[in-house]
């Protein structure tokens, strides 16, 4: 493989966009530097009229293209729902689990942890943990029975089992021992989200104070704001240095609320996510999340005991798509809060989530609606929408 050039209109950088020119592609699959001009005799891909952005990174997916990840099953994972988020835009990814028992939980690590680099489609960075230290009240589409005080002995017996890619687990800081907890876990390393609580802001502040720093979907399985209780909604507004999900598919949260956060927050305290579930880029129809019969219809997955939202069918790049078009960010702030925003939130950044010189060349190529025309990982093209 010899240096190749993308010539396209425009690059979305971290913190800036550079308008035309030639970015390098090196031989071994990574980024090179942005220039000017390339010798005629050079290898260049044209993409010009598209947009070349980071590879999307999604840190709170259950599944895709009928796989859950509750099913422990490997080719699953690493194969089937690793290959089809790549015409998502999605290039890193987070396996993410529900609450469940320990012993469960441990054998998902395990598989995980001992396939990871066997993904042949979008990068396994990680394993989130959404649960099992919630609070009952708001459950969501997760099982209570399984809902229980936090754990370290539990967590290091997932992290050993995960080979330390645990990167992030979620935690009520409300249930007892939650901020010793927290305080031993992100010494470890590992990041610590809040949420599926019914906290009050002062138990809020706690949890961040003991190192929480990460939101699960903001608003979602979460104890409203009021004006004399700010409850965890307040809490994820005020506490700074924090960084809140947000599930952009105008079902989870209103757009007008989507605008609110990220005022509150400002967009590089924001990491869009999808939440998605195994129906993500499925028809209609029944599915399954974790132990739980769900109905998929109308653009959204519902239990079907309650009607209560159970994950989502959001693809990332239209959640990008969607903040653009509600006018609540600019094409720049909705790329970064769906790479760079997320890929910080969990510590990956020196991995992904950036054009930087030396990263693996893992990049979508976008026409100037933003919709995705083709996917790279290590420089080649693995997905083509056309």
């Amino acid at each position: 493989m010899t240096t190749t050039y993308i010539k396209a209109d425009k690059f979305f950088y971290p913190y800036e966009s550079k308008m035309g020119g030639y970015l390098e592609l090196t031989a071994d699959g990574k980024f090179g530097n942005h220039v000017a001009q390339v010798a005629e005799d050079s290898t260049v891909l044209d993409y010009s009229g598209k947009f070349i952005a980071p590879g999307l990174v999604d840190t709170h997916v259950h599944g895709y293209a009928g796989v859950d990840v509750m099913d422990n099953h490997k080719d699953g994972i690493v194969h089937t729902m690793s290959d089809a988020l790549l015409s998502t835009g999605v290039t890193s990814f987070l396996p993410t689990a529900l609450t469940a028992s320990y012993e469960q939980l441990r054998d998902i690590c395990q598989t995980i942890g001992e396939h990871y680099t066997e993904a042949t489609g979008a990068k396994i960075q990680g394993i989130f943990f959404e649960g099992p230290f919630f609070t009952e009240k708001y459950k969501g589409a997760q099982n209570a029975a399984y809902m229980r005080n936090p754990s370290f002995e539990e967590f290091q017996g997932w992290q050993e089992a995960a080979k330390g890619m645990l990167l992030k687990i979620a935690v009520a800081p409300e249930r007892e021992g939650s901020v010793d907890f927290i305080s031993k876990v992100v010494e470890t390393g590992t990041k610590v989200a809040l949420g599926h609580s019914d906290a009050t802001y002062e138990q809020a502040v706690r949890g961040a104070e003991a190192g929480a720093s990460i939101w699960v979907h903001a608003y979602n399985g979460m104890r409203g704001l009021t004006h004399r209780e700010l409850g965890m909604v307040g809490a994820v507004y005020e506490i700074p240095h924090t960084y809140a999900e947000l599930i952009c598919d105008g079902h989870h949260v209103v757009p007008k609320a989507c605008d609110i956060l990220i005022k509150q927050k400002g967009h590089d305290n924001v990491a869009l996510i999808t939440d998605c579930m195994r129906a993500g880029g499925e028809p209609d129809g029944d599915y399954m999340l974790g132990e739980y019969p769900v109905i998929v219809e109308n653009g959204t997955a519902r239990l079907k005991e309650g009607g209560n939202l159970a994950g989502s069918i959001l693809k990332l790049k239209d959640g990008i798509k969607n903040v653009v078009d509600w006018g609540i960010a600019s094409q720049d702030e909705a790329i970064r809060m769906a790479s760079l925003i997320p890929a910080i939130s969990v510590g990956i950044d020196d991995k992904c989530g950036r054009i930087k010189p030396g990263f693996d060349a893992d990049f979508i190529v976008l026409d100037p609606n933003l919709e995705l025309t083709a996917t790279y990982l290590n420089g080649q093209k693995v997905y083509s929408a056309s």
